[in-house]
């Protein structure tokens, strides 16, 4: 599957045009899911200077993208007449979602196991209702 990240806000803290802190977990996941066989491509408003040190943050930490901005490695924007900067991927994961970025844990969950957001929550719901069910019982004064 091809999975377009973004990068501030999403791998690192929002600290725009400086490199935030590391998300827990961010750079961890996006290492299982490029060793699950998946193509992860950085997708990001930096240019320049500005996304070759996101690129190269990534990179100490063992993080290497399949591709940068772009589609596949090898796309040249001079020779496409019909240039778009929307990724043909299958998944986009950003911070700028509805309800905003997930848990890393559970980005993994719904990608590996091919969960839902539905199920996610119907999880969540679930293990609360689990958890009221095993609470014990308020003992009231009167005893009938």
């Amino acid at each position: 599957m091809k999975i377009a990240v973004d990068f501030d806000g999403t791998i690192v803290t929002h600290c725009y045009p400086a490199i935030g802190e590391e998300i827990p977990f961010a750079t961890e996941t996006l290492k299982m899911l490029a060793k699950d066989g998946h193509q992860l491509i950085l997708w990001s408003v930096r240019e320049g200077k500005l996304l070759q040190e996101a690129v190269d943050w990534c990179k100490e930490r063992g993080l290497e993208f399949w591709a940068v901005n772009r589609d596949y490695p090898e796309e040249e924007f001079a020779n496409n007449n019909h240039f778009s900067r929307k990724l043909k991927v299958d998944m986009f994961i950003d911070d700028r979602n509805i309800g905003g970025l997930l848990e890393w844990g559970q980005v993994y969950h719904m990608i590996h196991d091919h969960y839902s957001l539905k199920d996610i929550i119907q999880e969540k719901i679930n293990q609360q209702t689990l958890a009221h069910a095993n609470a014990p019982k308020k003992k009231h004064w009167w005893q009938f």
